[in-house]
């Protein structure tokens, strides 16, 4: 075990024997005040949230509150309203071969949950979860991404500060970390971050086994009707792509747009790059995380333009400078159209009826996101049926990420589980099935051993009853 998680190792132990033999205050006043705590010191913390994305990724005020402060403090204000309700035993019906009981689900805690977080998001992406966690009852052991190393110092002090009884603990470190944190049997893991990690994630929990909720990604397809409003579309795809310099999870990966359209699509949505980022690389553009990454997208840009891929805006790289300026690529070919981009390279795929743009969906893995641009109500009902995706949004990107009555998650290889609002407290809860029978009631003793005629009998009418 790694040096960094071995201390951890012990606390862990201390804290599973707190949480089991109830000495960790799970009443809904103490999860309701730590939320509060954690609401208030958020926003408390906005100046250090700032300093600390602007090192890591260099990110603009404006947008480090949009996307890292609101969304957490969104979520935590909805759990304390909400929470009540969310936690109330839901009694269930009785049906009549059931009849003397009364059965309902209590939400209990699971115990002490793992948050492994990644990068691109390091605040709502550790935080968010963090709230479902503590709504439901848990303790809660976060892991901070080591690539965003600001936020990781930050999230570190901060966490210890607002939750000094270790109702929360952060534990620092490189994947050799994590995967230590995960020989440890955790009550639920919570993971973010790539496909290939996720398997690896939920191979080493299987083992205790310890139940996983992976939110991946995938590439996320924007699909453009030949009926759909070129402008608005292309103002919400730049938005959606380019945002966070591309390395979102749901941002869009590629534009299926009509053939005959693609130019007047370039032409919108440069303008609209344009009209946003007038300077990208002034700072208004998130920087990219590392120049490792940079050096990632300059080779697929490289590879895409050798293999005839047309670059119709953008193209511009700067490695050292963690720069790539936003890319649209018409015609792609190579690894920009196979691999998950996470960077702001747009590629345009060109399509001649909608058969075709699903069937290109579907012959891939299956997304986390997928988007639809169409006036045509039916056309983009139709393709919210015919393309599979964890999550869907027509005439919009991201926001079905921040709606709190939404699920949060994806399919297949995009991903295992949900999240947000009230999926997040039930992920992190047990659901617990009571029933009680009425006291001095008993089954009739023929329906117990040896059993004779009359229950013979009484069975056949009750396979009858419950068809």
């Amino acid at each position: 075990m790694p040096q960094a998680a071995l201390p951890f190792a012990s606390r862990f132990f201390e804290l599973r024997d707190r949480v089991c033999n109830g000495r960790f205050d799970t009443s809904l006043p103490a999860r309701r005040a730590r939320l509060r705590r954690l609401q208030r010191a958020l926003l408390d913390a906005r100046p250090d949230v700032e300093r600390a994305l602007a090192e890591d990724l260099g990110k603009a005020p404006e947008e480090t509150t949009l996307s890292e402060v609101l969304p957490v403090v969104a979520e935590a204000g909805q759990a304390i309203r909400r929470l009540p309700r969310w936690s109330a035993p839901r009694p269930v019906g009785t049906p009549l071969l059931f009849a003397g009981t009364r059965g309902e689900v209590r939400w209990e805690p699971k115990g002490v949950v793992a948050i492994l977080a990644p990068w691109n998001f390091p605040v709502t992406l550790t935080l968010g979860p963090l709230v479902s966690a503590l709504a439901a009852g848990n303790a809660a052991v976060v892991k901070p991404s080591e690539l965003a190393p600001a936020t990781a110092d930050w999230l570190a002090a901060w966490i210890e500060r607002v939750f000094p009884e270790g109702d929360a603990t952060v534990v620092r470190g490189d994947a050799d970390v994590a995967r230590a944190l995960l020989d440890l049997p955790f009550d639920h893991v919570f993971f973010t971050g790539s496909t290939d990690v996720g398997r690896k994630v939920m191979a080493r929990a299987a083992r205790h086994p310890t139940p996983v909720t992976l939110e991946l990604g995938g590439k996320s397809p924007a699909w453009i009707h030949d009926s759909a409003d070129l402008e608005d579309a292309a103002a919400k795809i730049a938005f959606g792509k380019f945002l966070n310099a591309g390395q979102t999870c749901i941002a869009p990966d590629y534009a299926l747009v009509p053939a005959s359209l693609v130019e007047p699509f370039v032409v919108a949505l440069e303008g609209a790059v344009r009209e946003r980022w007038p300077d990208p690389a002034a700072r208004d553009f998130t920087r990219l995380v590392s120049s490792g990454h940079a050096e990632r997208l300059a080779s697929m840009l490289t590879e895409a333009i050798a293999g005839g891929t047309r670059v119709a805006f953008g193209g511009s790289v700067d490695v050292e400078a963690r720069f790539v300026a936003p890319t649209a690529l018409v015609d792609p070919c190579g690894r920009v159209l196979d691999d998950e981009i996470f960077g702001p390279l747009l590629p345009i795929v060109p399509y001649a009826d909608e058969s075709e743009a699903v069937a290109f969906v579907r012959a891939r893995p299956t997304p986390l996101a997928s988007y639809a641009f169409s006036r045509d109500a039916a056309a983009a009902r139709r393709w919210v049926a015919g393309v599979r995706s964890g999550t869907a949004m027509i005439d919009g990107t991201l926001q079905q990420f921040l709606h709190p009555s939404l699920p949060f998650g994806g399919l297949h290889e995009s991903g295992l589980g949900r999240g947000h609002g009230e999926w997040g407290f039930r992920t992190f809860s047990h659901a617990r099935a009571v029933l009680r029978q009425r006291r001095g009631f008993t089954p009739a003793r023929w329906l117990q051993p040896p059993y004779g005629a009359r229950a013979r009998r009484w069975l056949e009418r009750a396979l009858r009853w419950v068809r």
